[in-house]
């Protein structure tokens, strides 16, 4: 598929690589990311995992909870991202999640796997059956868990999302 790359979409491309050397430099992941509404940068951020000793502070989950603080929205529709890298599982659902209309990226998940990141290994893991995964997962109490959800389907007063 053929895409119509900017010179804009490479400058905001250029600060989200800028971001993950600089996140290198400070003792961060080498991943980077900003988030971009109608031609202007509403957020740029890079990984803190090792800095905020918090597993989920990739670079594409860190931007979007600064673009949504700065917008007043869990809903950055007409946004869109550029990240250094191909997002992780986790990053690609949080995108998802906060509607982003577009994902621009620089290297890919065979690239982060080549410098001994996971992010290959976690799609390889999705794809399997439960029963196959290297993590266990067990359902459990699913008649009590689904009262909340029965609350939530009847709550009139909901925001959605």
């Amino acid at each position: 598929m053929e895409y119509n790359i900017t010179e804009q979409d490479r400058s905001f491309m250029r600060q989200a690589i800028e971001k993950a050397s600089e996140s290198v430099e400070r003792g961060g992941g080498p991943f980077g990311a900003v988030i971009v509404k109608d031609g202007e940068v509403v957020a740029c951020s890079s990984n803190s995992v090792t800095i905020d000793n918090d597993p989920t502070a990739h670079a594409e989950v860190n931007t979007i909870r600064q673009a949504c603080r700065k917008l007043g929205t869990f809903d950055l529709s007409g946004c869109v991202i550029y990240t250094s890298c191909e997002p992780c599982p986790m990053c690609l659902g949080a995108i998802y999640w906060a509607r982003l209309g577009r994902i621009y990226y620089g290297n890919n998940r065979k690239d982060a796997r080549e410098i001994d990141f996971a992010d290959d290994f976690i799609y390889e893991e999705l794809a399997k059956e439960y029963e196959m995964r290297s993590v266990p997962i067990i359902p459990m109490m699913r008649d009590e868990a689904l009262d909340s959800f029965r609350k939530w389907s009847e709550k009139a007063d909901k925001t959605e999302y």
